[in-house]
């Protein structure tokens, strides 16, 4: 048994999308989670610059006596995974690539045509299609790089129709030319605008990392004997930039319930 709160973070607000699910399916656990809002996107960054913007976050939580830490940014999953399991080699590190590559690749088949879009750091990394088909060499995939989702998403332009236009430049040709089945969203901010992409393309099966890692995180917490059975903490919720966007997604999922919402710079 362990009672202290898991650690979960992303560069902005796309994280946010992961914790009803971590909240419904582990309800004894208690999260502090960091969004990066201030430095917000990461997906056209360089490597070594997201390597220690994470590092800084990592370093945060750590002090907050956290148990294990939840990368919930494919971005940060993508660049910078193992160099943080070796830098912090006493905590358990889960990234949101690998449970979703088991998904996709238990989930389909030969016959489906599976694309997946996310942010250029992590397309250009290949991550997905490397561990996807570690699983599941028969599949086929295809890529694709949506870099102006992310900041559309943060200045909170989701359900109107700047964002569908956005969708449709990106999407219309992705799709039709590849004759898709099946979509990754593979950026935990894309989930925010799940339901233009399913307006827009209704015959396409949606995979969301936000749910895929759940398992992850419970088997994880299980095998390190972790799992929180009398919680003494809150859900705590820092951002390096308060948006207003950041509190209206906090209360969009929390409704007016009191939750504790403070600041960190770095």
């Amino acid at each position: 048994m362990d009672n202290r709160p898991i650690g979960i973070l992303d560069s902005g607000v796309g994280g946010l999308t992961a914790v009803p699910h971590i909240i419904k399916e582990l309800p004894n656990e208690r999260l502090i989670f960091f969004g990066d809002t201030a430095r917000t996107p990461y997906g056209s960054k360089a490597k070594t610059t997201i390597t220690n913007f994470t590092k800084q976050i990592v370093d945060f939580l750590v002090h907050e006596n956290v148990k294990m830490i939840i990368i919930a940014c494919n971005t940060i999953t993508a660049t910078c995974l193992d160099e943080l399991k070796q830098c912090y080699k006493d905590l358990p590190i889960i990234g949101i690539i690998e449970p979703t590559a088991q998904k996709v690749a238990a989930s389909c088949t030969a016959q489906n045509r599976i694309g997946i879009i996310g942010t250029k750091v992590t397309i250009n990394q290949k991550t997905y299609i490397t561990s996807i088909l570690h699983y599941n060499p028969n599949l086929t995939l295809f890529d694709m790089p949506c870099p102006i989702f992310v900041p559309l998403i943060e200045e909170g332009i989701i359900d109107n129709g700047i964002m569908e236009l956005s969708v449709r430049y990106y999407l219309d040709s992705f799709v039709k030319d590849n004759d898709l089945d099946t979509l990754v969203l593979g950026c935990t901010h894309y989930p925010w605008i799940r339901k233009t992409i399913e307006k827009l393309y209704p015959y396409l099966r949606i995979i969301d990392p936000s749910f895929e890692i759940i398992n992850s995180v419970q088997s994880t917490l299980i095998k390190h004997n972790m799992l929180s059975h009398e919680p003494k903490f809150e859900n705590i919720f820092y951002a390096s930039d308060l948006s207003e966007n950041f509190m209206n997604m906090i209360t969009s999922i929390f409704g007016k319930d009191d939750v504790k919402v403070d600041f960190k710079s770095f």
